[in-house]
Order: structure tokens, then sequence, then C-alpha cells
């Protein structure tokens, strides 16, 4: 045996599987594949500078939570030319998983209560009878004196088509309900749902909806000029990414733009009201 020599069963270093990148690197190395810098990133993809530098860093402290890290992992990568589905998946991976959506069991009361068997009303079983016995009687009593004479039924007859004070006058046609026109694209909303229309109409806004079962409606880039409508029974749940540029139309109103340029908001609402967000 040779001193000098390795032991014929040490393991060999060259076979060891490469690492993987982290998210955040992954996203600095695609920016500079791309020759973007960080302010150039930051203006594209509204994210402000300080967070794209906290993410490639792997810091996602300053994104507000796993929906913002979410949403602006996908920006910067759809910025720099990269697929956002693995990265999010390993986000996911680290960072424990998706939530699962919380059931809301009010609602589900609701739902049973309605489907109850309605009891009968016996009050308006009781009028309904009262008036077919006056019906009856006023009937019987009139076929009595129509039997008398017809003289009577004629003077009956006569007072009973003379005109008095109070009709002399006709009466005011009552006004009708206004029925003033909205310009809002969605005001024959129905009161039974919620429905929120967003459209870009000042540049384009990452945009994620999803609905009180915690399904996602959509998830993704609203181009300028684009629009999407969400419709739900119970609530609509949106975060926008740059709410200046996106108009909101909520059960019939017109909210305006959803916030300031740049910033990043998340709001819900429900069916009829549209300040409940």
């Amino acid at each position: 045996m040779s001193i000098g020599n390795s032991p014929p069963d040490a393991p060999s270093t060259s076979d060891a599987p490469p690492s993987v990148p982290s998210v955040g690197r992954a996203l600095a190395q695609g920016r500079l594949d791309a020759g973007l810098t960080v302010e150039e990133i930051s203006a594209a993809t509204r994210v402000r500078a300080p967070i794209v530098h906290a993410i490639e860093s792997d810091d996602f402290s300053r994104c507000g939570g796993d929906v913002y890290a979410r949403g602006h992992i996908r920006s910067l990568a759809k910025a720099v030319g990269l697929d956002p589905a693995p990265l999010i998946e390993q986000y996911d991976a680290e960072h424990g998983g998706r939530p699962a959506p919380t059931p809301v069991a009010p609602v589900y009361d609701k739902r049973k209560i309605s489907a109850e068997p309605r009891r009968p009303n016996w009050t308006a079983a009781m009028v309904a009878a009262i008036v077919v016995v006056v019906g009856f009687v006023g009937f019987t009593m009139f076929d009595g004196a129509r039997g008398g004479g017809g003289q009577t039924i004629g003077a009956q007859a006569s007072q009973s088509t003379a005109p008095t004070p109070a009709a002399s006058h006709p009466a005011k046609p009552s006004t009708p309900p206004s029925t003033a026109s909205s310009n809002s694209p969605i005001a024959a909303a129905p009161g039974n749902k919620v429905v929120v229309k967003l459209t870009a109409d000042k540049g384009k806004s990452w945009v994620a909806a999803t609905n009180d079962d915690g399904k996602s409606l959509f998830e993704g880039m609203l181009g300028s000029g684009q629009s999407k409508t969400f419709t739900d029974d119970k609530r609509v749940y949106l975060v926008i990414g740059n709410a200046g540029a996106v108009d909101m139309f909520v059960n019939g109103k017109d909210l305006g733009p959803a916030g300031s340029d740049g910033q990043l908001v998340r709001t819900d609402f429900t069916p009829g009201n549209p300040q409940a967000g």
C-alpha cells in the first residue's frame, strides 16, 4: 500500500448535483442577463426599487404578505423573461405553501334556514275569508233591493253616479320614480350578487381576484385599455398592483381610481354595498 495514494472508496465530488439558486438570486441573475437596472425594472413593474433590492436578497418581509410576494415575483419574472411558475412554487415550498381557504360558516347557516319550508300564513287566510263573507252579504242585499222595484234601483244608480265635490277635480298623476340613466357600464347589476369591473384606463396593472370560497377568478397583468369583470354571490376579494391606473365599477356605481399611482391596494366588495371594501 502506497502512502501517497487516496483510499479507493473515497467519494468523488464531481457527481454532486448542482445547487438550485434561490428565488431572489434567480430574479437578480435574470435582470442582469436582460441588461436591466433595478430602476428600470421598478418603472416597468411598478414595484418600488427598495422592494426589488430586498426580493433579490431573498428578503420578502417588505412585500406585505405572501399574496403580495407572489405578485411581485410574477411581475419581476415576466419583466426579465423568466417563467414565474417555478419561482412561485419554490417560494411556496420555502414559506409553507399557499394557505387553504377558510370556510364561512354563517353563509351555510343562512342557506339551511332559507331552505326550510315556510309556515302557512293563517292571518292572511282569515282576512281572505272575511272578505269573501262580506262580499257575499253585500251581493245578497243588493239582489234583494233590485227585486223590490226598478224605481228605487234607478234612484240609487243616479245617486251613485253623481260626481262628488272631491271627485270634480281630477287627481294629479303621481310622479313616476326617477329613471335617470347611469354612466356606469354595469348600472343594472342584480342586488343579490356582487359585480366588479376593473378597467386599466391609465396604464397596466397586476390584478388578483378571488371569490368568497378562496377560488381564483383571475391573476395576471391587466394591460392598458383592458377590462375584467368579476361576479360572485357573496364577496369578491381584489389585490391591485398599480391602483392609480385602474378604475373600479362596483354594483352599478363608478368608484373611480382604485388608488394612487404605484400603490398596492387590497380590498373586497359584497352585493349591493360598494363601500364595504
